[in-house]
């Protein structure tokens, strides 16, 4: 029962800025479809049109040859569509089961069935590889197994179109080869998979086709076997992006350490833990989902409480009881949730680049015009690209989020630099523009520290690579031993 679609003339139009200019092209059905773009080309809001969530402004879908328009995601979905969206769309104090059939529950008689949909729960979490009681809480799930509960309450749709959005963003390897098999065995039972990605070597793998806009607009469609990774990138830009990383000048070995870490422990996360970094050093971390990264670095800043451990700045030890005290120090922490902890989505560029460095703009009464220059040499400095300088951080897309959210941490001109998962939802082009701008601030003297999942992104940018596993590190490698395989034995305690 496979699913062929195809978009005519698709427009749509937010106020008066139009974000899809006459979008036409198809979908095969029984296909999986890699649909590429940067973020602001128009994937997500063509897709929520599919799916019934946005409306088109103008323009025509024909399924299986009959023209349709969804009034909502109920009827779309009871025509077999549903997107499993980019942002987690969970009742966080409700149970697995229950989120997986909220809205759909199953009935005997008058009374909801909890035993029914436990069972069926159960079935559909070993599907995709969560091994979680039901009746757990969706507040107690990491960010990765809420990820897997979305793609569970995909399945119980019984979907004959499949709408994936950045699924594996926050997926351990492992993970995603677990999707990726059971995204095999959807389209041999006939489902049509869309699936969205900034993640190319995995479009590269998984899709039989590929999808390219940019700017609101149809660019290209292809075989997947017939496009290179570097095309992809060329397509989704419009340009030559062959250069993705900045050329990697050698760390000086003799160089201060700015940043030394001494038997850091974490309760339930983090033991004996420790490490130094040297001005004009990138160091980056490594590790699955769960190894203690992000937990290390919140507990350094204060973000969460540690049981032990000393912290150096330069040389000398710090009490760092309050993130303050690690600003104050010259230590930035740029939290991988940039919505959350990195940016206050609704309120304007300005506000959100200041908000750590009032006292420069004015003492009992702020200087509008400072404040407003600051923002100016940001835009320039870091490549924000926005229509309008007045607009909130909501309206940016994620790569320029992400670069608010740099040039708001940098503000307080900090020694020691700290990015939790740079370019997690940023697109090829604006990866890059941080890539090179992480290279500059090694390149000014800063120490630098990135903590990713993309092992690409580390061998790219990093001096040297630490390996976390289970709450341990248990390498550090230098540049002669960058390399996918090493990384993944290490991290997988298979090396």
């Amino acid at each position: 029962m496979s699913v062929a679609v195809k978009f005519h003339e698709i427009r749509k139009d937010f106020g008066p800025v139009r974000v899809l200019h006459g979008v036409s092209f198809e979908l095969a059905p029984g296909r999986i479809h890699g649909l590429l773009g940067e973020n602001g080309a128009g994937k997500s809001t063509l897709m929520k049109i599919l799916a019934g969530y946005e409306a088109p402004s103008a323009g025509e879908i024909a399924i299986d040859g009959e023209t349709r328009r969804f009034e909502g995601s109920r009827e779309a979905e009871q025509a077999g569509i549903v997107l499993i969206h980019q942002e987690f769309n969970l009742a966080e104090h409700l149970t697995i089961a229950q989120n997986i059939f909220l809205g759909h529950e199953k009935r005997r008689g008058l009374l909801v069935d909890d035993t029914a949909m436990r069972r069926e729960a159960r079935e559909l979490l070993a599907q995709v590889g969560l091994a979680r009681d039901p009746d757990t809480k969706v507040r107690d799930l990491i960010v990765a197994e809420k990820q897997l509960v979305e793609i569970a309450k995909a399945l119980s749709r019984h979907a004959r179109l499949l709408i994936m959005d950045e699924p594996t963003a926050t997926l351990t390897p492992a993970e995603t080869a677990r999707l990726f098999a059971l995204m095999e065995r959807l389209r041999e039972d006939g489902t049509t998979i869309v699936y969205i990605s900034h993640k190319l070597d995995e479009v590269e793998r998984i899709t039989d086709d590929v999808i390219v806009m940019r700017d609101g607009r149809f660019v290209a469609a292809s075989p997947t076997a017939g496009l290179a990774r570097q095309q992809m990138a060329n397509l989704m830009v419009g340009r030559d992006v062959s250069d993705m990383f900045p050329h990697k000048t050698e760390a000086r070995a003799d160089a201060p350490v700015a940043l030394r870490v001494s038997g850091l422990a974490v309760p339930g996360w983090v033991e004996d833990l420790s490490f130094e970094v040297r001005a004009g050093e990138i160091l980056g971390f490594a590790g699955l989902v769960g190894a203690g990264r992000t937990e290390a670095f919140e507990a350094i800043v204060a973000l969460r409480e540690r049981s032990a451990g000393v912290v150096e700045i330069d040389g000398r030890p710090v009490p760092l009881r309050h993130p303050r005290d690690a600003v104050r120090h010259g230590l930035a922490y740029l939290s991988e949730d940039r919505k959350g902890r990195g940016l206050h989505m609704n309120l304007s560029l300005q506000d959100n680049l200041t908000l750590m460095t009032l006292d420069r703009y004015g003492k009992l009464l702020l200087d509008p015009k400072a404040e407003r220059r600051a923002l100016e040499r940001a835009v320039r400095e870091f490549g924000i690209r926005t229509g309008d300088l007045a607009s909130r951080a909501r309206m940016l897309s994620g790569g320029n989020q992400q670069k608010l959210a740099l040039a708001k941490f940098l503000q307080p001109d900090p020694r020691v630099i700290v990015l939790d998962e740079p370019t997690r939802g940023v697109d090829v082009g604006a990866k890059r523009d941080i890539y090179f701008l992480i290279q500059r601030l090694a390149a000014s003297g800063r120490a630098v520290v990135v903590i990713s999942s993309e092992l690409v992104e580390l061998i790219g940018l990093a001096h040297r690579v630490a390996v976390m596993r289970a709450g341990r590190l248990v390498a550090t490698l230098g540049r002669d031993h960058l390399n996918e395989e090493e990384l993944i034995a290490h991290a997988t305690g298979t090396h």
